[in-house]
């Protein structure tokens, strides 16, 4: 990668109150890029509700979906980003929302019909740690956290083996908790890491706020899952030690 020589550059500093006050290491028209890209992600994010209660609806959700969010991806990535092809674009990042929304639209369904409360803390809690880690990579001084580069692609790797390895060994609770709270920690880490890294790229010229829009996007769903599970499976067991103490009382 072009920027490696420059990635560590910032491992040492020191977060402090006035970085609070302090924009100045972002330039204007980074600052402009960002805010495109956060507007730009709220828009996706609202498009993936709409795609999840579709599937309310409709029932769509499922292989088909993800396959289309798959393909939408890919086309959006390999369409040159130019003013020509910019509605283009957005056009398919909004598709691409709404077939994640869809695919999504199972896991949510069941808890809806578990405790609907749950989606919403979900929601606010992905919502709050997406806004918290941004907020330390934006403050954080530059390349600070791009070094984590190479860690969250090495422990990605290992989470694929583990998932592949589950395939002919099964899965444990064990295996299943270690996959789920290993992998909320990795995509926290990859909105600090991808943030910075948006920061660097328009810095250096690239203004492409809709790919930095998917990127931040499925941040935010991979999140978002995670923490809807975490709930709903503590949920489940506290539920599940209630009614075992009240059979103890009969």
């Amino acid at each position: 990668m072009e920027y490696a020589a420059s990635f560590f550059e910032g491992r040492g500093s020191k977060w402090n109150y006035d970085s609070l006050k302090n924009f100045n290491q972002i330039s204007t028209p980074v600052q402009h890029h960002l805010q495109r890209v956060y507007t730009t992600l709220a828009a996706t994010v609202l498009l993936s509700a709409v795609g999840v209660y579709i599937h309310t609806l409709l029932n769509i959700g499922g292989i088909t979906t993800s396959l289309l969010f798959v393909g939408a991806s890919t086309w959006l990535m390999a369409t040159p980003s130019t003013p020509q092809n910019e509605m283009k674009r957005l056009q398919l990042l909004g598709a691409a929302a709404l077939c994640e929304g869809a695919s999504l639209g199972t896991l949510v369904a069941h808890v809806l019909a578990f405790d609907p409360s749950i989606v919403l803390v979900a929601f606010l809690g992905s919502t709050a740690i997406f806004a918290c880690f941004t907020g330390a990579a934006l403050l954080a001084k530059r390349r600070e956290y791009l070094f984590l580069g190479g860690i969250l692609s090495s422990v990605l790797s290992v989470m694929a083996m583990m998932q592949f390895g589950s395939l002919f060994f099964g899965r444990g609770v064990f295996m299943f908790n270690v996959e789920l709270y290993l992998g909320l920690a990795l995509f926290v880490g990859y909105v600090l890491f991808d943030t910075q890294m948006i920061i660097e790229r328009a810095s250096l010229g690239d203004y492409d706020y809709i790919k930095h829009t998917l990127d931040l996007f499925m941040d935010f769903v991979a999140i978002f899952v995670r923490i809807l599970v975490i709930l709903t499976k503590n949920a489940g067991e506290k539920e599940r030690k209630e009614r075992e103490r009240r059979k103890r009382r009969d």
